[in-house]
């Protein structure tokens, strides 16, 4: 019976994280279509984030009687002053590296997380899992082969910050085993505050508010609200791996928002990085399911 109900919270865990990294994809295409100066986007986007963090838990705790924390305990904190920090050298990296750059260097949290987690918590990575990020890795390096070449050194530091500071918050909410929906969007008070503090004295300075308000909103808490979530449900290397859809559908925004036509090698390498992650939750959902069965089949009367 607790193997059938694992499988479920496991299939549960790869829905939630997928929409999580769907939501996620649609980040830089919007603040991109913003047309702003970095801190006003910075701050915009992150006090609207904040905002509906407050909303959500109020409507959560007062209406519908779930006694949900904005940030639970010293765990929250860490791992939503992981997420803040994330947010900040995030904005920095897109203005300071070509977007190829951005998302392939974040790319790397998945590998960040399967070695905390495995450092921090003892859970070793299974061969598969192992198997399946290298494969990633290699659909990465083809989609960008050229692009790190010509990418700024400060841009590409900030993104390899943010996959770093991504794979901690990631693997100390795995180690809480808390409730960290909210803590992402709460904790976003902090980068909001830095970016309105550096954003020019005479107002933010945004071309098309509305993109990255909507961003802020809507996009932004639906992503780090469902992959908070996902560490619940899912190990933290796995988690990780969806923050790759953005890898793999953010050039295709951009291709269709902004005419920015990728390679064939980009496609190539974005084909063989959805393959790798689809053929990973299918074999991982194929194995709970196999065990259930032996399960049943051993104890056909338990439960």
């Amino acid at each position: 019976m607790s193997q059938t109900i694992d499988a479920a919270h496991h299939r549960r865990g790869l829905l939630i994280t997928g929409v999580g990294g769907l939501a996620l994809s649609f980040d830089i295409p919007l603040i991109r279509s913003a047309d702003g100066e970095v801190w006003s986007l910075l701050a915009v986007r992150s006090l609207s984030t904040f905002a509906v963090a407050l909303l959500a838990w109020v409507v959560l705790n007062k209406f519908l009687g779930r006694k949900i924390a904005l940030v639970p305990g010293k765990a929250g904190l860490a791992a939503g002053l992981f997420y803040g920090l994330a947010s900040f050298t995030f904005l920095l990296s897109v203005f300071n590296t070509a977007t190829a750059n951005v998302v392939f260097l974040v790319a790397f949290t998945s590998m960040f997380a399967a070695v905390l987690s495995w450092i921090f918590l003892k859970e070793r990575p299974s061969n598969a899992t192992l198997l399946t990020m290298a494969v990633m890795v290699f659909g990465v390096g083809l989609i960008v082969q050229d692009g790190l070449k010509s990418g700024n050194f400060f841009g590409d530091a900030m993104a390899v910050c943010s996959a770093l500071l991504l794979a901690s918050a990631i693997t100390v909410s795995r180690a809480s085993g808390r409730d960290m929906g909210l803590v992402p969007l709460a904790t976003a008070i902090f980068p909001g505050i830095v970016g309105y503090l550096l954003s020019p004295s005479e107002g933010l300075a945004i071309a098309h508010p509305g993109w990255i308000v909507f961003n802020g909103l809507v996009m932004i808490p639906l992503a780090f609200f469902c992959l908070a979530t996902g560490p619940r449900y899912l190990s933290a290397p796995e988690v990780g791996m969806f923050y790759l859809l953005e890898t793999i559908l953010a050039p295709i925004w951009i291709w269709i928002v902004f005419e920015e036509v990728p390679t064939v090698q980009t496609l190539i390498g974005g084909a063989i990085l959805i393959l790798a992650l689809i053929g990973h939750s299918i074999w991982q959902m194929r194995r709970k399911s196999g065990r259930d069965k032996d399960a049943a089949a051993e104890f056909p009367f338990t439960g």
